[in-house]
């Protein structure tokens, strides 16, 4: 493991380095070294004087070892949110994580994504909608995100690992800590037919208040959500709350009026949820009915390069400038690949010689 790598785990060890102040002084000091490295005086004037120190205290402690081993066993990836590795489109949210530790891989068409949630205290009714609504999404070719807790999210990811699709699991515990601990057969499968990420330092147990945390990113990472079954008073309201404030759509099925299961999912509705009962009307509504078909047709009509330079891109605009850093090529040459990706109706040329992927 790189320097670099235990640099940014001491200063995630730090525990009054907030996330927020991390992000200042990654953007200030551009990398972990460098904060290190950085004169007291000048830490000073973005976090507490007790943190400047413990920054500047840098070694590698027993701790950091163990963190270290922890990672290599498991092969875990840590990636800083400048990383080519982090998901682009996740960074388009407020307070988007600085680091992701990710077990898998996170890969470009998984911003084609619906995230399934609901209740740990499910039905019977609401796994069975749960599981078949993560098979389609899976079928189709849509990724499928969910936070690996009891119930709900438990059945979502097993529909999807059972139709041979992708699924990410983002958890409200260090990566290496598998909650529920009966999730834990789970947890690898999903690592090897998708991700399993979070933005927690190794060891980090599954605190509660980890789990609104939590949430923002499984909305963040998908272009709606689907709430199957919620209390008033939970978890999935959270998620909700933090996909309005994303602009992401937010779906509900509709459920048993007298069970307490279905009352926030109910409100939902009332409140200006768009109610669905099938996974294909909400692939219809966010036109993501034919994306494993658009992927096949896309492997086939495009080179390598022509791919390396359509999954550098997003549907977040970026400049030329920017897009030739990211995937190492001239300026002149990655204009006339956009050209030809624009042409066979894979990119859109905006104003200002900026480019988005063309999704619809």
């Amino acid at each position: 493991m790189s320097d670099k790598t235990f640099e940014l785990l001491h200063l995630l060890s730090i525990d009054k380095l907030t996330p927020k102040n991390l992000h200042l002084l990654l953007d200030k000091f551009g990398t972990p070294q460098n904060i290190i490295s950085a004169p007291r005086s000048a830490l000073t004037r973005l976090v507490s004087h007790q943190t400047a120190d413990e920054i500047t205290s840098y070694s590698l402690t027993d701790g950091l070892r163990y963190k270290e081993r922890s990672i290599r066993s498991m092969d875990i990836r840590v990636s800083p949110y400048y990383s080519s590795a982090y998901p682009q489109w996740l960074r388009r949210i407020d307070g988007f994580p600085p680091v992701l530790f990710v077990r898998g891989s996170v890969l470009p068409d998984d911003e084609l994504s619906v995230a399934v949630i609901g209740t740990r205290g499910a039905t019977v009714y609401g796994k069975e909608i749960a599981r078949n609504f993560a098979t389609e999404f899976a079928g189709a070719g849509v990724t499928v995100i969910s936070g690996m807790a009891r119930g709900v999210d438990t059945a979502a990811h097993q529909g999807a690992l059972q139709n041979k699709g992708r699924t990410i699991a983002v958890l409200g515990s260090g990566i290496d800590v598998c909650y529920p601990p009966e999730n834990r057969q789970l947890m690898e499968d999903i690592s090897r037919s998708g991700a399993v990420i979070s933005e927690f330092n190794v060891g980090t147990p599954p605190f509660a208040h980890n789990f609104p945390r939590r949430n923002r990113v499984v909305s963040g990472l998908a272009k709606a959500v689907v709430a199957i079954e919620a209390k008033e008073k939970s978890g999935v309201m959270n998620t909700v709350k933090w996909a309005l404030d994303q602009n992401k759509e937010v779906f509900a099925v509709p459920g048993n009026i007298y069970a307490k299961t279905s009352h926030g999912t109910n409100r939902l509705i009332k409140e200006g949820a768009i109610p669905v009962t099938s996974a294909h009307e909400v692939m219809d509504y966010l036109g993501l009915t034919h994306v494993r078909d658009e992927k096949a047709t896309r492997e086939i009509l495009l080179d390598e390069v022509e791919r390396n330079v359509w999954e550098a891109l997003s549907s977040e605009p970026i400049y030329l400038d920017s897009l030739a850093e990211r995937v190492n090529e001239p300026t002149s040459t990655l204009l006339s690949i956009l050209l030809n990706l624009e042409m066979k109706g894979y990119v859109k040329q905006l104003p200002g010689m900026s480019f988005v992927k063309n999704l619809e």
